[in-house]
């Protein structure tokens, strides 16, 4: 089979190697997948620059979220265990982790609504506790992260904020549904939060970008605001101020989702069946602003790491369209 391999670290298109290799033998409680759909996630460019909090052995394969088929006909969703990534035509799974594709989804929105809505689902609802009718300050609004908060944010009855960079994001941002839109690159993002709160500020913020984006978050949180640490796409970790959030009465939360497949797997299957049901209705649908075939995989990734990526790149490595 065809699958793409890292034999040592660096820029994803510098390092990704499409190569023949064995088909992955299922171990106890594993089965085997044909991968129909891998949906590329930020955390793919930091495996492959091994700036990533697991770093599997050399080689290895990237592509933490698939949506593929059982040998008995299933369609699941799966994320793959490393070092046997799912950029690859076929990969092994814990058949116990496997969840039901939606039926309202093709193959690659499916293979996108997994990790990206979990985080969202778990960070807004309960890390925040976000309520009707609060305010949601979302950053990175037209990414793969950020276009799933703002649709679980809107779905959840808030006022949505999305912060991007660039008209084009701008544009995407305010079809995805925000009810308000920031341009970094030409507003201020301070200034904008408090005129359309009415000096408030937001009760929540999602930030999967770090950096700036906190910096610029914490100075237009409300009283008793709560911010959701989902990530550094910004490469840059910040150091929270702790006077600043006791003078400010607000909260600093962080949510690794990953944690929950081991801490509370009963969770994540109750959270996988309510965005069942809000895809059903309509509510939240991944955007997918490319289905791109198994060869342009490592340019893909590229994209998705240099952050000039909108919604969520999906590789077809049987080169369908679904």
């Amino acid at each position: 089979m065809q699958a793409w391999r890292v034999h040592r670290n660096g820029e994803p298109s510098e390092v990704m190697e499409l190569e023949e290799t064995d088909r992955p033998t299922p171990g106890e409680g594993q089965v085997l997948l044909e991968v129909r759909a891998a949906n590329i996630n930020f955390p793919d460019a930091l495996l492959c620059r091994g700036q990533y909090q697991v770093r599997p052995p050399l080689p290895f394969t990237p592509g933490v979220e698939i949506c593929g088929v059982t040998e008995d006909g299933r369609r699941v969703l799966a994320t793959p265990a490393l070092p046997e990534g799912g950029f690859a035509e076929y990969v092994v799974a814990d058949e116990a982790s496997l969840l039901p594709a939606p039926d309202a989804l093709d193959d690659a929105e499916a293979a996108a609504l997994h990790i990206g809505y979990q985080t969202g689902w778990f960070g807004l609802h309960r890390r925040a506790h976000l309520q009707a009718g609060e305010t949601l300050l979302v950053h990175a609004a037209a990414g793969g992260v950020g276009s799933a908060a703002v649709q679980l944010g809107k779905a959840a009855g808030a006022t949505v904020i999305g912060v991007v960079g660039g008209p084009e994001k701008a544009r995407i941002a305010r079809e995805l549904g925000c009810d308000l839109v920031v341009d970094r690159r030409s507003e201020d993002i301070v200034a904008a939060v408090k005129e359309a709160t009415g000096g408030r500020g937001a009760d929540v913020v999602y930030d999967p970008v770090g950096g700036d984006a906190y910096a610029k978050s914490v100075k237009c949180i409300a009283f008793e605001g709560r911010v959701v640490v989902v990530g550094f796409a910004s490469g840059s970790i910040p150091t929270p101020g702790l006077n600043h959030a006791l003078v400010k009465n607000y909260s600093i939360a962080g949510l690794h989702w990953g944690l929950y497949n081991t801490k509370d797997p009963a969770a994540v299957r109750a959270c996988h069946d309510e965005l069942t049901k809000l895809a059903a209705q309509g509510v939240i649908k991944p955007l997918i602003s490319e289905r791109v075939p198994m060869a342009d995989a490592a340019r893909a990734v590229q994209r998705v790491a240099d952050g000039t990526s909108t919604g969520r790149i999906v590789v077809l490595p049987s080169g369908g369209t679904r």
